[in-house]
C-alpha cells in the first residue's frame, strides 16, 4: 500500500481538473493576447475560471485577481510593492509578520530589513496562534502592512483573521493574508475578514502546480513586480498559463463542492489518527483541534529525530513531512516547535501528518500500525529516550 499524507506539501490533480485542463494543451492551444481564432478559443474558458476563482473567495466584479506562478511570487510581489510605494518613498517605514509565516514570507521580510525596512516578527502563543490583540499592540502611525497566514502550513493552526483584518481597517493599515493553507479546508470570504491582498496556490487545493493567484480589493492594486506586456489588465506580464488558469478555476469550484466533506469526514480521519498516536507514550500535538484545519496534525514522539521516523515512514511507503517543503532539505528544527518553546528534543521530533479527500480509512489504519512499530523500533535505539527522566514534562 502507498499512502500520501502530505497534502499541505502539494495534493494530487483531481481528475475532474485535470480532465479539464487537457484541451488546453494539444487543441485550445492558442495565445490568448493573439488575434485570431486559435487565440478565441481560450477565452470564454478563461472568463469562466477566472469566475470560478472570485466565486470561491467571494471576491466583487470589482476586485482584482492576478494570476500568478504560485504563492511564492504573490507573497513576494505584496511585500516588494509595498516596500517600492511606501517605505522607499518615506511615507511608512514598518511591516508585521509572524515568526511562523511561510518563507517566502519570512525570507521577503528579511531582504527588506537589509533595505531599510523596519519588520516585526509577532510570536505565537502556546497554541500556536497569533493573538489579535498582538498585531494591535505593534501597530503604529508607521505601519505600512500587516501579513498574516490564514492556516499555518505546519500545524493547520487557524489565525483569527476576521478579528485582525477588522484592527487593520480600524487602524487604516494595509492587511494580506496568506490564504495557501485555507482554501478548500475552511470558508474563505475576503469581504467578511476585511482583506486588501489574499494569496492562493492551486496545487494545494488538488490544481495543478506552477499556477497562483493575487487577490487585490478595489483602490488597493499593487505596483506591478513584472513589467513588459498588459496581461491581467497590466498587473503582471507573461503569456498567460491557460491550461493552468482554467485548472485552478475548476479545483476551486471543486473544493468549495468538498468543503463539508472536508470539515466532517476529512476531520473525522484525521482525529482517528490522532487518537491512535496519542495512544503511545512521551507523544505531543500542537494546537487544539478545534483551532486547526480539518486535515492537519503536527505530532512529536519524544526521544525520536524526525527524519528517522520519516525513514521508517518512507519504506513503509508513507508520506509525511517533517517542516515547509520549501525548506525540507535544510534538515532543521520545526520552526513551530521553536516558536512556542518546545524543549530541544521535541522540536526535531515533529512530523506533520496531512490528509485529503482522497485519504480512506484503510490507509489511516495502515499508517497508524506502521507508525507504532516505527516508535518502538526507533525508541528502542535511541539514547535520549532510554535516559529521559521518568515523569519528565515537556513544555508542550
Amino acid at each position: 500500500m502507498r499512502v500520501y499524507l502530505d497534502n499541505n506539501a502539494t495534493s494530487i490533480v483531481d481528475p475532474h481538473v485535470f480532465e479539464a485542463m487537457e484541451p488546453f494543451f494539444v487543441k485550445k492551444y492558442g495565445n490568448p493576447s493573439s488575434l485570431h481564432q486559435f487565440a478565441s478559443d481560450t477565452h470564454k474558458p478563461l472568463k469562466e475560471a477566472m469566475q470560478k476563482i472570485y466565486a470561491g473567495i467571494n471576491a466583487k466584479s470589482e476586485d482584482s485577481v492576478v494570476i500568478t506562478s504560485c504563492a511564492t511570487e504573490s507573497n513576494n510581489w505584496v511585500l516588494k510593492s509595498i516596500y517600492f510605494e511606501y517605505i522607499l518613498t518615506g511615507r511608512k517605514n514598518h511591516i508585521i509578520v509572524s515568526e511562523v509565516e511561510h518563507p517566502s514570507i519570512i525570507a521577503t521580510a528579511k531582504f527588506l530589513e537589509s533595505k531599510g525596512c523596519k519588520v516585526t516578527y509577532l510570536p505565537i502563543n502556546s497554541e500556536g496562534i497569533v493573538e489579535a490583540h498582538t498585531v494591535r499592540d505593534f501597530i503604529t502611525d508607521k505601519t505600512a502592512l500587516v501579513s498574516i497566514m490564514w492556516v499555518n502550513n505546519e500545524t493547520g493552526a487557524i489565525f483569527p483573521i476576521e478579528e485582525i483584518g477588522e484592527i487593520c481597517a480600524a487602524k487604516g493599515v494595509l492587511f494580506h493574508t496568506d490564504a495557501v493553507q485555507a482554501i478548500g479546508k475552511l470558508p474563505v470570504n475576503v469581504q467578511k475578514a476585511n482583506i486588501d491582498y489574499l494569496t492562493m496556490s492551486a496545487h494545494k487545493f488538488h490544481g495543478p502546480k506552477g499556477v497562483g493567484a493575487l487577490y487585490m480589493k478595489k483602490g488597493k492594486e499593487l505596483t506591478p513586480l513584472l513589467h513588459g506586456g498588459s496581461q491581467m489588465n497590466g498587473f503582471r506580464s507573461g503569456t498567460l498559463n491557460v491550461a493552468g488558469i482554467v485548472g485552478m478555476g475548476k479545483a476551486m469550484e471543486q473544493a468549495i463542492d468538498a468543503l463539508d466533506f472536508e470539515m466532517s469526514e476529512v476531520k473525522e480521519l484525521r482525529d482517528r489518527l490522532e487518537d491512535a498516536l496519542l495512544e503511545i507514550p512521551d507523544t505531543f500535538v500542537v494546537t487544539p483541534r478545534a483551532k486547526r484545519a480539518a486535515n492537519t496534525i503536527l505530532i512529536s514522539f519524544r526521544g525520536i529525530e524526525g527524519e528517522a521516523m520519516l525513514w521508517d515512514l518512507n519504506r513503509a511507503n508513507i508520506a509525511a513531512s517533517t517542516g515547509s517543503a520549501c525548506a525540507s532539505e535544510d534538515l532543521e528544527s520545526n520552526p513551530v516547535m521553536e516558536a512556542i518553546g518546545a524543549e530541544a528534543d521535541l522540536a526535531h521530533t515533529a512530523i506533520r501528518f496531512s490528509l485529503s479527500r482522497y485519504t480512506t480509512g484503510e490507509e489511516i489504519d495502515y499508517t497508524i500500525e506502521v507508525v507504532k512499530n516505527a516508535v518502538d523500533r526507533l525508541r528502542a535505539i535511541s539514547s535520549s529516550y532510554a535516559y529521559a527522566p521518568e515523569g519528565h514534562e515537556s513544555k508542550l
